[in-house]
């Protein structure tokens, strides 16, 4: 009995290798006969179609190893896909801030979607399938038959990016606070981490090595990814930001609350690429150190989050990030709100704006 049914899950899956060869994907990690223990029926036996199949298909391969085994008990072990090839996402999944994949939303998606979402009524959801492909995806293209839109332009997805911003870029339907991440990454903004190309900034002092502002020798970093600050909060875990236990599925800490003086933990996202001691140097911005540890004496003043003054993805008003947190910052007494550069050399400049009780009208540096 054992024989015929693996025989039955080998011919599956050469089948869909033979089938998939011939439409460019053979190289698909899930249509690799050794790596799918009962061919197409290791993923596709009570698979919901409609829906993508949903994340409980996909952790039987990818979630707690006791499941694997429980699941394919009839199968000898030496059949089934090694350990060491299976990357366990359910742990990140089922953390504080995650991705929704287990959450019934998950459900809405559809096979025939189109994103970015067009209806501003339609519920926001995140599946497997939304972000994988798993006919074509294999370690040497991630996002291979995902399809994303730049601007009226469908087309593959090559970058990790276009991927992101199927859901975080120009969908109708974003939710309360959040922004249109693609707007914010555009390389004609004033200012942006470097995502979709180098930054536009000449002089970002803070920079530890070997993040540059431009690439001039081969060691130089001026490129950053999504995945470098979205992601698992355990190094170990596997790529991507399924889950973490820092907000925002942050791979460290990034603290956005005003009123609590500056400390290493609170900011760690930061200080990854940034140099803590040349921020509290006052080396770019001579305010920097009061900003964000406050008065330490004759003041309830505690300090500020970087998050008050700079968005981390990017600004389509101001250079060095700058776009302020109106729950914190407000017009000044003039109604003006606005930064001024005057001068990139000296990285002098004048805020107009009311926060904290102070009235900048303006503050000069």
């Amino acid at each position: 009995m054992y024989k015929i049914l693996i025989l039955a899950a080998l011919a599956c899956s050469l089948s869909a290798v033979a089938y998939g060869a011939g439409r460019g994907f053979n190289q698909a990690t899930h249509l690799d006969s050794t790596k799918v223990p009962r061919g197409c029926a290791t993923c596709h036996n009570g698979f919901n179609f409609k829906t993508g199949g949903g994340a409980s298909i996909c952790i039987i391969c990818h979630g707690d190893t006791s499941r694997l085994s429980q699941e394919y008990k009839f199968i000898p072990k030496k059949f089934l896909p090694r350990d060491s090839e299976l990357k366990n996402v359910e742990t990140d999944f089922r953390k504080t801030y995650h991705h929704p994949v287990f959450e019934p939303l998950a459900a809405r998606h559809r096979a025939s979607e189109t994103m970015p979402e067009s209806d501003p009524k339609a519920p926001r959801h995140a599946t497997c399938a939304d972000c994988h492909n798993v006919h074509y995806s294999s370690p040497a293209s991630k996002f291979a038959g995902i399809k994303g839109k730049r601007t009226d332009v469908i087309s593959s997805i090559t970058n990790e990016w276009e991927l992101c911003y199927r859901c975080h870029g120009d969908a109708a339907n974003l939710p309360g606070r959040s922004t249109n991440k693609r707007a914010l990454f555009a390389s004609t903004n004033p200012s942006y981490h470097p995502v979709e190309a180098e930054g536009r900034n000449s002089a970002v002092v803070s920079l530890l090595k070997p993040y540059k502002e431009k690439k001039f020798t081969p060691g130089d970093v001026s490129r950053i990814t999504c995945g470098d600050c979205h992601g698992s909060d355990n190094a170990s875990s596997p790529s991507g930001p399924h889950g973490s236990n820092n907000q925002f599925i942050l791979v460290e800490n990034y603290s956005i609350r005003d009123d609590q003086p500056e400390a290493p933990q609170l900011y760690a996202l930061c200080y990854r690429c940034h140099s803590r001691t040349s921020i509290l140097s006052d080396e770019s911005f001579k305010y920097h150190s009061l900003h964000i540890n406050g008065r330490t004496t004759g003041s309830s003043f505690q300090g500020t989050s970087c998050y008050t003054c700079h968005d981390s993805h990017g600004s389509t008003e101001n250079k060095y990030l700058i776009r302020f947190n109106k729950e914190v910052v407000s017009a000044n007494a003039n109604g003006m709100l606005k930064f001024v550069e005057k001068g990139l050399a000296s990285f002098r400049g004048e805020c107009y704006l009311s926060c904290h009780g102070v009235d900048h009208n303006p503050k000069k540096y």
